[in-house]
């Protein structure tokens, strides 16, 4: 039994337990979908799959309630798989360790899953207890939501019944979600030439890490480090002083998630290697100083390390050292209609350095499609200025607030009615599959409501206790008022 039985609502805490003990990152998301079938079959309850692995459970109405509208509640199967440093995990093999911490349930250094886990654990709980008065329910579990909304992109017309849906991706209690951001994938690829490590030199391993990172829409507006760009800056600001060669850069692991380490193998003439210590530890203080609120455990290192390949030339170290140095990241633009809401963002994602080229992955979101536009034409036209080859792919739309929306209106009542306050309509800077829904089912009246979730996409993701029973009771007083067709 897991710890997490101790809390309530019971049936909600140990099914997603059980999702913590099947290993379920992005791409490896079938032994838990085979698991939710097989469980869904246990109960008697239909079940099937789409021809992208979406899966699709039904549950008759409570007896009464037959007339009701179609109420569909939708997560995601796949979590992001971030570790920290230290920490020895598999996310393919390994079960996510949950621990209780006070008000909060964490995972053992790694990412806990709570996004969308607790969401997917919340719509099974309501097929599970028979209690839960609701007209025809329908349960969507879409795959591989976090590295690319493959499932949303992939959900044909005419499959879903409902007339409602209730999307559980969000994080904040006491907020309704009525719109989100869109978002596109950019890729530049820059061609590297290289040479021999002249003779006299050092090589050294520079390491930047211990930032919090954390999730590219919810969090961008925070400051939070971003290791790329860091450990840009610096070499950018000390390559031709101490006619450095670069021989290897890497930071960041997804798209999606603020990079939280980045390292770089470079040489140095064996009578510079002091200063590029001295400036190492010189670097770590200013950024110890301009990031002391938001990032209290970063580090700069500098090991002795071999070189296992040669160096880029002077025109490819500084073309790729310009090139990332001056990537926007970040929060472009603030929104006038969703006040308080970031409208436009990147988040340079992902650096690889490989033999011959290296590859810069980012991701850009907006509320508005000429944002997305806007961030597009700014990274084509750097790469233009350095050679690059560039690539916007993946672009899938924002979700379009509808003030009318009757569930949203409903939502919001019974919300008042339940905890005596009102609660924030908003606009999430964070990509939800309700716009790609839109497509094959414009009609559906949708909102999104979650409990409160920090840190997603990090190590550092936590889920409030408490706030998971706020939202358990409003989700289950939601479907009992639903109203009739």
């Amino acid at each position: 039994m897991s710890e997490l039985s101790q809390l309530s609502p019971q049936p909600l805490w140990d099914i997603f337990a059980k999702i913590c003990s099947i290993p379920h990152p992005s791409y490896h998301e079938e032994q838990l979908a085979e698991h939710i079938l097989s469980w869904a079959s246990e109960k008697g309850l239909e079940a099937e799959r789409d021809s992208v692995g979406n899966i699709l459970i039904r549950k008759p109405a409570s007896a009464g309630m037959e007339n009701r509208k179609t109420v569909v509640l939708q997560a995601h199967l796949d979590m992001v798989p971030q570790k920290n440093n230290d920490t020895e995990h598999d996310f393919t093999k390994d079960p996510i360790q949950p621990w209780i911490d006070g008000e909060w349930v964490k995972a053992r250094g790694t990412t806990l899953g709570a996004d969308n886990g607790i969401g997917m654990a919340s719509a099974l709980a309501v097929l599970a207890d028979d209690s839960v008065a609701h007209g025809p329910l329908e349960v969507l579990l879409t795959m591989t939501e976090e590295a690319g909304m493959d499932g949303a992109f992939g959900l044909q017309p005419g499959w879903l019944k409902a007339d409602i849906l209730i999307n559980t991706d969000s994080e904040e209690e006491g907020e309704i979600y009525m719109g989100c951001a869109g978002g596109i994938d950019f890729i530049t690829t820059l061609k590297l030439e290289r040479e021999a490590i002249p003779a006299g030199f050092e090589t050294f391993k520079l390491t930047l890490k211990g930032l919090k990172g954390g999730h590219s829409g919810g969090d961008i507006h925070l400051g939070l480090g971003n290791a790329n760009k860091l450990l840009a800056r610096f070499l950018a600001g000390h390559a031709k002083e101490l006619d450095l060669r670069l021989v290897d850069f890497n930071g960041g692991t997804l798209r999606n998630a603020i990079p939280r380490e980045g390292f770089a193998t470079v040489a140095v003439p064996a009578d510079k290697a002091a200063e590029l210590k001295n400036l190492a530890s010189h670097y770590q203080e200013i950024l110890k100083n301009e990031l002391s609120v938001v990032e209290k455990n970063l580090v700069v290192l500098l090991d002795s390390a071999t070189a296992d390949k040669a160096a880029l030339t002077a025109k490819s170290r500084d073309a790729f050292i310009s090139l990332l140095n001056a990537t926007p990241n970040g929060v472009i633009r603030n929104s006038d209609v969703a006040k308080g809401v970031v409208e436009t963002s990147l988040n340079v994602g992902v650096v690889t350095m490989e033999q011959d080229s290296a590859q810069i992955i980012c991701l850009i979101r907006s509320l508005i499609d000429s944002g997305k536009d806007y961030v597009v034409g700014m990274l084509e036209s750097l790469g233009s200025l350095v050679g690059a080859q560039t690539e916007a792919k993946g672009s899938y739309p924002g979700w379009q607030p509808d003030a009318s929306s009757p569930v949203m209106a409903l939502v919001r009542e019974t919300y008042q009615k339940l905890f005596n306050k009102t609660p924030n309509i908003q606009v999430i800077h964070a990509g939800l599959e309700c716009g790609l829904f839109k497509k094959p089912y414009p009609e559906m009246d949708m909102v999104s409501i979650g409990p409160t979730i920090t840190g997603p996409h990090s190590p550092d993701e936590q889920v409030h206790i408490e706030s998971v029973g706020q939202y358990w009771t409003l989700l289950t007083e939601l479907l009992k008022a639903i109203p009739a067709k």
